[in-house]
């Protein structure tokens, strides 16, 4: 009967998606061309004296993301150190530093990595003004830096991708606000509450003293689903009734974590016009996440455990609201990670380690899928010995640098900070004494999994790890920052040299990109660079437990 219910959700989610893909696709398309402004556009333009009309080059571009960037993690670290002054403190004190540092990287960066527990740590006004505000904006800065992408395949002969502010604030103003209202007020029909109320302090039936937060929890979580973020107001994330009261609000869950990932490859295909390319990146996402769900479900039902598994969800509810929380940049979990079988586990490791692509986080994932595509291109020019083209643009040593520079750089940040935590003599007695629950392999799949999320920027945990210590409030804000904006560096360079070309004409040696010949291409390309990877570490950690 689960089984039977558990295809019914699939095919339902699959139903909606398919629904909201082209209405939401082209108007998101619509978003990013159109000539007219809002009027309360106009109003910020004048406010931070942008010209919505003047096109910026690709440096300009990068400037500007990553000013609005670093001012945003100054700002957040500001009021956690500043929250026993603000109002709706709750009585909880300053943030220390080590943690705020972390958390003000971990939501600028769109990875949401939470070392502490939120509802006895934050109160409503760090909550509102700091993590709830970045949820939006960071999210909107991957959906600028994709569409920056997107415009230098359609481009021609050209210097300049857009406007970062224009982009930032469309994405804010038109995208994510009205469709968070939407999903807010959903949710709160579903009884996740809403409000300012605080603590509530009740005695038990068992006579025992139990203090119950309340909070504005609904439109958070409306958001950090939508934007791909994943913070929780509560530690137990989406797992909690007040986050995520019933099954019914775990699907509406799901589908507003894969609404805007899969709806995107309709914008590109718009924005390049040819949809039949965004119907291929469709293609390759859904491939890759049905395989991963399929894995994870079939490791899951194998042991039948429910350990770190809500009843109200089962083991279905929890592998699928959790394959799409790890294929995507989410990182939000309704089921505790730590408690999966190491090879389930390791299927959470894998949909990270693949770069969150299928579909990837809110905007992320279409950049990353695309940085991939090319290499895939450019694999197959190599094959049939001429120079690779794609939508028109020759992939020359420049862009193919760019390329595999943009994949290699998670790897680098995962494999050295997860190397360091057991190769500094200092660090690996902290790690093993003070952060590791459970020693050994299962251990060691912890730190891997937390540089892992980290990295590329997820931010899901093995539960088991405590990372509130300084090396690890460093380690991983670090592994934070530069996994966030060292790809978009090379992205928007990417774009930068793409929007100077001209089109090259299709000839009979252009390979198509639009049919099953290419997705199968970019499928294999996808997995044959993870597995080169990542495979050896996975052998250290999940694979070693599974097979023992």
């Amino acid at each position: 009967m689960a089984g039977w219910l558990f295809v019914a959700e699939c095919a339902t989610l699959v139903l909606l998606l398919a629904l909201a893909y082209r209405p939401l696709g082209d108007y998101m398309a619509r978003v990013f061309t159109s000539e007219r402004d809002l009027g309360v556009e106009r109003g910020v333009y004048r406010l931070i004296g942008v010209d919505p009309r003047s096109e910026q080059s690709w440096p300009a571009y990068l400037r500007g993301v990553l000013a609005f960037s670093v001012v945003g993690v100054v700002v957040v670290y500001g009021l956690q150190r500043l929250q026993q002054f603000l109002p709706y403190a709750l009585g909880f004190p300053a943030v220390p530093e080590g943690t705020a540092f972390n958390t003000a990287v971990s939501f600028v960066t769109n990875t949401n990595w939470q070392s502490y527990s939120p509802d006895v740590t934050l109160g409503y006004s760090v909550q509102a003004l700091a993590l709830v505000v970045q949820n939006f904006v960071s999210a909107a800065v991957g959906i600028a830096v994709a569409v920056a992408l997107v415009r230098g395949f359609a481009r021609r002969n050209t210097g300049t991708i857009g406007n970062f502010w224009v982009d930032l604030l469309r994405a804010v103003v038109r995208i994510l606000l009205p469709l968070s209202v939407v999903a807010a007020i959903v949710l709160i029909a579903g009884g996740a509450i809403q409000n300012l109320n605080g603590f509530t302090h009740l005695t038990t039936v068992a006579g025992l003293k139990q203090s119950i937060p309340g909070g504005p929890v609904a439109s958070q979580e409306a958001i950090k689903l939508l934007g791909t973020n994943g913070g929780g107001f509560f530690n137990v994330n989406s797992a909690h009734p007040f986050e995520n009261p019933t099954a019914w609000t775990n699907l509406v869950e799901i589908l507003l974590i894969l609404l805007i990932p899969f709806s995107l490859p309709r914008t590109f295909g718009t924005m390049v016009g040819d949809k039949r390319q965004g119907y291929a990146i469709l293609a390759t996402m859904g491939l890759l996440f049905t395989a991963s769900l399929v894995a994870m479900t079939l490791f899951e039902a194998a042991g039948g455990s429910m350990e770190g598994k809500e009843t109200v969800f089962g083991i279905f509810g929890s592998t699928l609201f959790n394959t799409a929380s790890t294929t995507t940049s989410t990182g939000a979990v309704n089921a505790m990670l730590d408690s999966f079988s190491p090879l389930g586990g390791m299927m959470a490791l894998i949909n990270m380690m693949l770069g969150e692509i299928v579909p990837g986080g809110v905007g992320s994932g279409l950049y990353g899928i695309l940085v991939i595509a090319v290499i895939a291109v450019f694999i197959a020019g190599l094959m049939v010995g001429r120079t690779p083209e794609y939508l028109g643009k020759k992939l020359g040593p420049r862009e193919i640098k760019l390329a595999s520079l943009y994949i290699l750089t998670t790897p680098a940040l995962v494999l050295l900070g997860t190397g360091l935590s057991f190769a500094l003599p200092a660090i690996r007695a902290d790690v093993e004494k003070t952060s590791i629950l459970n020693p050994g392999l299962h251990g060691f799949t912890e730190v891997l999994y937390a540089f892992t999320s980290a990295a590329n920027n997820n931010g899901s945990a093995f539960a088991g790890l405590t990372a509130s210590t300084p090396w690890f409030n460093t380690a991983l804000g670090v592994a934070m920052f530069l996994g966030r904006f060292v790809p978009i560096v090379f992205v928007l360079a990417l774009a930068g040299s793409l929007a100077q070309q001209g089109h090259v004409p299709e000839t009979a040696g252009t390979l198509p990109t639009h049919r099953p010949q290419f997705v199968g291409l970019l499928v294999g390309t996808i997995i044959l660079v993870s597995a080169l990877t990542y495979f050896p570490v996975l052998a250290l950690g999940p694979l070693a437990e599974g097979l023992n």
